[in-house]
C-alpha cells in the first residue's frame, strides 16, 4: 500500500473448455467478486465465443477489492500482483484476459506490461483492451454497443419497421448505454427514455431527446436530464423524471438494458410494454422472467450475443497483435458487422425452427459448436 503496509486481496481466475481456442475473458475488480461469480461468468463466456464463432473458450477472473478505495500507485501494484500470480496460467495462446467492471484500457497496459516484464520481451497479445499506444484495436471502445446496434438494425430490417416511428428507452448511461444512445440517435430512432443510477426520465412531447443535449447536461449536472439547472427535478415541461420501476414498464417499443443484472424478473415480466428488448448488459433479465416475456410474445436479443461486440474486437485486437498489423476503425467495424448479423441471423433461424425463445437459440448454436469441437478432437 502507499504508506508502506502490506494487504493482501482475493483474486480468481476460472478457465471453462478451451476446445475451440485460448480461454478468453475479463478481469474485474470488484467488492463482492466470489467464485461462483467467476465460474458462472466463465462458463457464459464460453458460450458467448461460440455464439459468434470466435476461436475462444471462456474465462473470467476478478479480485475482491473497491478500486475506488485505491491510490492510483496501489491500483497499479494489485493489477501487476494479479499478473505475478496468474504468470504460468495465462499467455497469448492459453489464457487472453481483458477488461470488465471496474477495469480500464490503462489496467490492462500495466498487465501487459508485467507479463511482458517476466517473459523479457514485449507480448501484447497477452491481454486485450489494451490503449491504441500499446496495441489496442481501433473501436474496441465502442464495440460492445455498436455490435448490438448492428443486431437491432438488422432486427428492425427483418421486421420491416421504420426506425423513426421507432420509441426507444435505454436503462443504463455509462459507457455500452450511452453509445447506443448515441448509435440510435445518429441512425434516426426516437430515443424517449434514459436513465442512468441516479434517475430515469421519459420524454412527454414524443419526439424524443436529443442526444447531444443529454450528453452535454449529463456533464453538467452528473445524471441524465434535459434541463440545465443544479436540482433533479427542475420545472420543464417536456419531461419528468420517474422511477426505476415506471421506466421499465414505459410504453416503447424498444428497451434496451445496459444496467444491473436482474432488472426484469419473475415479478414485473408481465408488465413490460416493449415488444423487442436488448440486453446490452450481463444478466439483466432474471431467468424466471424468460418463460413469461416469451409467452407474451416479446423477442429478447440475449447477452451472449447482444453485447458480444466486446469480446469480437478483443478478438480482433488478439489477430493484430499477433500479426503486428493492425486495421482502421472502418474496417474493424466492416468485420464486427458481418458477425454479428450473420450470429443474429443464425440464432434467429433456430429460435423459429425449434419455436423457442432467442436466448435457447443462442445457447443451441453455443453449446453444439463447442461440443462439436471437443469431439473433433477426440475427448
Amino acid at each position: 500500500m502507499s504508506d508502506g503496509s502490506i494487504k493482501n486481496f482475493s483474486g480468481y481466475r476460472v478457465q471453462h473448455n478451451n476446445a475451440r481456442g485460448p480461454y478468453k475473458g475479463g478481469i474485474r475488480f470488484h467488492p463482492q467478486v466470489d467464485i461462483k461469480e467467476v465460474k458462472a461468468l466463465a462458463l457464459a463466456m464460453a458460450i458467448k465465443c461460440a455464439v459468434v464463432g470466435i476461436p475462444f473458450g471462456g474465462a473470467k477472473g476478478g479480485v475482491k477489492v473497491d478500486p475506488k478505495e485505491l491510490s492510483q500507485g496501489e491500483l497499479e501494484s494489485l493489477a501487476r500482483g494479479y499478473i505475478r500470480g496468474l504468470r504460468d496460467s495465462i499467455g497469448p495462446f492459453q489464457d487472453v484476459p481483458a477488461p470488465d467492471v471496474y477495469t480500464n484500457p490503462q489496467i490492462m497496459a500495466w498487465m501487459m506490461d508485467e507479463y511482458s516484464k517476466i517473459k523479457g520481451y514485449n507480448v501484447p497479445a497477452v491481454i486485450t483492451g489494451k490503449p491504441i499506444e500499446v496495441g489496442g484495436s481501433a473501436g474496441r471502445n465502442i464495440a460492445t454497443a455498436q455490435g448490438g446496434f448492428y443486431i437491432l438494425d438488422e432486427l428492425i430490417k427483418k421486421e420491416k419497421l421504420n426506425p423513426k416511428k421507432i420509441k426507444v428507452a435505454i436503462q443504463g448511461f455509462g459507457n455500452a448505454g450511452a453509445v447506443m444512445a448515441d448509435l440510435l440517435f445518429h441512425a434516426g430512432y426516437n430515443i424517449i427514455g434514459l436513465s442512468d443510477s441516479k434517475t430515469a426520465i421519459i420524454d412527454k412531447t414524443g419526439r424524443g431527446f436529443d442526444n447531444h443535449k443529454v450528453e452535454d447536461i449529463k456533464k453538467f449536472k452528473g445524471l441524465v436530464d434535459i434541463c440545465r439547472c443544479h436540482t433533479i427535478k427542475c420545472n420543464c415541461q417536456d419531461h419528468e423524471h420517474v422511477a426505476n420501476k415506471k421506466f421499465l414498464e414505459s410504453g416503447v417499443d424498444i428497451l434496451v438494458l445496459a444496467a444491473l443484472e436482474n432488472q426484469i424478473t419473475a415479478e414485473n415480466a408481465g408488465r413490460i410494454k416493449a415488444k423487442y428488448i436488448l440486453e446490452l448488459a450481463n444478466g439483466p433479465i432474471a431467468v424466471a422472467a424468460d418463460e413469461k416475456l416469451f409467452k407474451k410474445g416479446k423477442m429478447v436479443i440475449p447477452d451472449v450475443l447482444a453485447n458480444a461486440g466486446g469480446v469480437t474486437v478483443s478478438y480482433f485486437e488478439w489477430v493484430q497483435n499477433l500479426q503486428n498489423y493492425y486495421w482502421d476503425e472502418k474496417e474493424v467495424f466492416a468485420k464486427l458487422k458481418k458477425i454479428m448479423t450473420q450470429s443474429f441471423n443464425k440464432i434467429n433461424f433456430l429460435s423459429e425452427k425449434y419455436r423457442v425463445d432467442l436466448r435457447t437459440g443462442a445457447y443451441l448454436l453455443g453449446a453444439e459448436r463447442i461440443v462439436t469441437a471437443m469431439k473433433t478432437r477426440g475427448w
